[in-house]
């Protein structure tokens, strides 16, 4: 490794200190909200086992995320995401091919 890096990552490391310590400012943050599982199915007005079918999960998977133990991820927060915004048209874009 040459130096500037070396000298580069140090700086880095340093700075990191400062920003934990609360001595600098980050030059940027960053706000994660979970989504509200519960409050999705709950206004789309289906029980846990109908939800959990609707969106191709186990009832068990669906209970984890209402209960804060674990958070949907990937595709399955993608298609949440859908239904919080839109359930109607998730709902009948699910069912078109049945």
């Amino acid at each position: 490794m040459d130096d500037d890096l070396f000298n580069e990552l140090v700086g880095s490391v340093k700075e990191a200190g400062q920003i934990h310590r609360g001595q600098l400012a980050p030059s940027r943050t960053f706000e994660l909200t979970a989504i509200d599982v519960k409050n999705i199915r709950e206004n789309i007005g289906l029980s846990q086992n109908d939800f959990a079918l609707t969106i191709g999960v186990s009832p068990r998977t669906l209970q984890n995320w209402e209960q804060g133990h674990r958070s949907p991820q990937g595709p399955a927060l993608a298609l949440l995401t859908i239904f919080k915004n839109d359930p109607t048209n998730a709902i009948k874009a699910l069912h078109q091919g049945q």
